[in-house]
C-alpha cells in the first residue's frame, strides 16, 4: 500500500499525461504517441488507486475480479468490433459512463460513511453533487443508448418529434427542479431515496427524447455532446467520491467534448441549441420539412469502372472525398491500393476529409489510417477547397451532404450556409452512390445533375474493386 500523498502525486502525474494525451490526438502523426500517453496514465491511476490507502485489503479482490471481466470485455471487443463500427461503439461506451455515474450517487447516497461528520452545509452540497452526478449521468446513459441505436441501424434515424417538445422539456426540467429542492430537505434515506428515484426516472426519459428528436444529419455532433456529457459525469462521480483525478479528467473529457460539438456545429452552420431541438436529417431520405421523398431535378450520367479508371489513369491530380459509403462498404483498403497505384504512376492524389463525414468526429481519418494512407497527403476541408479548381478528378466516394452545392447555389435549402466540399469546381467529379436516394439531410443534390459530373452505381467495395482491376489492365 502507498501513502496518501504518494498516490496524490501519481493522480497529478496521471492528469499531466492525459493532458499531454489530448494534445497527441490532436493531429494523426502525432495521434499514437497520444493513445500512449493515455494508456500510462491510466495505468498509473488505476495502480494508485487500488495501492492507495481507500482501497482494504477485503475489498482487493472484487476491484481485481472487475477488472479481469471489464478487461476481457474490453479485449473482445477490440478483436471483433470492425472499424466502421467505431461509431456505435463509442456511443455504447459513453453510456457505460453514465451509467457508472448513476450507481455510483446512489451508493454514495446510501453510504453513512460518505456523509459523516459534515456540516449542514457540506451535507447539502455534497447532496447536490449527488444530484447532479445521477441527473447527468442518467441523460448520458439512456442519450447514448439511443445514439448507439440510431448509429447501428437498429433505431430509424428520422427525427421523433413529439407535440409540445419544447413544453415538455421545460415541464420536465422544472419537475426535476423541485423534485431537487425536496430531496435536499429530506430528513430520512428512504424519501430521499424516492425523490431520488424520481429524478433518475425524468432525466433518462429527457435523455431518450432528446437524442430521439435529433435527425440523423446531426449525428456526429450528438456523439461529440455525448462525448462531453460522459466527461461532465465523471467528473461529478470525482466530487462525489472526493477523487481530484476524476474531477480533473472528467473536465478535460466534457470541455474538450464541447468545443469539439462547437467546431462541428460551425461546420454544419447549425445553432448547438437547434441540434438539440432536433428535427434536422433523416435516414429515409425525407426532407427535414415536408416529409416526403426528394424527387431527382434534372439528368444524370452514368459511368462505368472502366471508364472510370481511365479518367484516373489520365489524370494529373485527383483529389478522393470519402463518406459514409465508404465505412458502411468497407472500401478504405481498397481506396488505398487505388491511390498506391495512382501515385505510382506519377498522379497527384489527395484526400478532402470534411468534420462531420461519416458518423463520427475523425470517422474517416480513422478508417484511411487504418488502411494505412498517408497522413500527409489526408487534408481537411479548409486545407483543400481551393484545390479543387485545378483538379483533373474528383471522386466522392459514398458522401452526400458534404458536397452539395446547394448548401452555396440555393438559400431556401435546409444546409444554406453549411460549408462543403467543392468538388463541382473540378475539371470532372465521380460521385460513388448505391442510388440517387437522398443523404441524412434528406435534401436533393444538384452536383449529380451537374454537366461535368458521372455517376458510379454500385456498391463501393465491388467498383472500387472493379476499378483497381482495369487501372491495372
Amino acid at each position: 500500500m502507498i501513502s496518501t500523498s504518494l498516490a496524490s502525486v501519481a493522480y497529478l502525474g496521471a492528469a499531466i499525461l492525459f493532458i499531454f494525451s489530448l494534445g497527441g490526438l490532436s493531429h494523426p502523426e502525432t495521434s499514437r504517441r497520444g493513445n500512449l500517453y493515455g494508456i500510462i496514465g491510466m495505468a498509473l491511476a488505476v495502480l494508485a488507486t487500488i495501492l492507495g490507502p481507500r482501497v482494504t485489503p477485503a475489498g482487493l479482490p472484487w476491484i481485481i475480479g472487475a477488472m479481469a471481466v471489464g478487461g476481457s470485455i474490453g479485449l473482445y471487443a477490440a478483436r471483433k468490433i470492425q472499424m466502421t463500427q467505431m461509431p456505435e461503439l463509442v456511443a455504447l461506451m459513453h453510456s457505460l459512463v453514465g451509467l457508472a455515474a448513476v450507481l455510483v450517487g446512489f451508493a454514495n447516497y446510501i453510504d453513512p460513511a460518505a456523509a459523516a461528520n459534515l456540516s449542514s452545509a457540506e451535507k447539502a452540497i455534497h447532496e447536490i453533487e449527488i444530484y447532479l452526478g445521477i441527473l447527468i449521468g442518467a441523460v448520458t446513459f439512456s442519450g447514448s443508448l439511443i445514439a448507439f441505436g440510431k448509429l447501428s441501424g437498429n433505431i430509424s434515424g428520422n427525427p421523433l418529434l413529439l407535440p409540445g417538445r419544447h413544453w415538455l422539456n421545460l415541464i420536465g426540467l422544472l419537475i426535476v427542479i423541485f423534485v431537487g429542492w425536496e430531496f435536499l430537505h429530506c430528513e430520512s434515506l428512504p424519501a430521499g431515496m424516492i425523490f431520488l428515484g424520481i429524478m433518475t426516472v425524468l432525466s433518462l426519459l429527457f435523455g431518450i427524447h432528446m437524442v430521439m428528436a435529433i435527425g440523423g444529419a446531426d449525428m456526429p455532433v450528438v456523439v461529440s455532446m455525448l462525448n462531453s456529457y460522459s466527461g461532465w459525469a465523471a467528473s461529478a462521480t470525482g466530487f462525489m467520491l472526493n477523487n481530484d483525478l476524476l474531477i480533473v479528467t472528467g473536465a478535460l473529457v466534457g470541455s474538450s467534448g464541447a468545443i469539439l460539438s462547437y467546431i462541428m456545429c460551425r461546420a454544419m452552420n447549425r445553432q448547438f441549441l437547434s441540434v438539440i431541438a432536433g428535427g434536422f436529417g433523416t435516414a429515409s431520405g425525407a426532407t427535414s420539412s415536408g416529409g416526403t421523398k426528394a424527387e431527382p431535378e434534372g439528368e444524370v450520367t452514368p459511368i462505368s469502372a472502366a471508364e472510370t479508371a481511365e479518367l484516373l489513369r489520365s489524370s494529373k491530380r485527383v483529389i478522393i472525398v470519402p463518406g459514409y459509403g465508404m465505412a458502411v462498404a468497407q472500401a478504405q483498403h481498397t481506396v488505398y491500393e487505388i491511390t498506391k497505384f495512382l501515385r505510382e504512376q506519377g498522379v497527384s492524389v489527395s484526400f478532402a476529409i470534411h468534420p462531420v463525414a461519416g458518423r463520427m468526429p475523425g470517422h474517416m481519418n480513422v478508417l484511411l489510417a487504418e488502411a494505412k494512407v498517408p497522413y500527409d497527403i489526408v487534408m481537411e476541408m479548409d486545407e483543400i477547397n481551393d484545390d479543387f479548381p485545378v483538379a483533373d478528378v474528383a471522386m466522392v466516394i459514398g458522401a452526400n451532404d458534404i458536397v452539395n452545392p446547394g448548401a452555396q447555389e440555393d438559400p431556401s435549402s435546409p444546409i444554406a450556409g453549411m460549408p462543403v466540399l467543392e468538388v463541382w469546381k473540378a475539371k470532372h467529379s465521380i460521385v460513388m452512390k448505391r442510388s440517387m436516394a437522398s443523404g441524412y439531410a434528406g435534401v436533393d443534390n444538384p452536383l449529380f445533375y451537374k454537366e461535368n459530373n458521372s455517376m458510379l452505381f454500385g456498391d463501393a467495395k465491388k467498383m472500387l474493386d472493379e476499378v483497381l482491376l482495369a487501372l491495372k489492365s
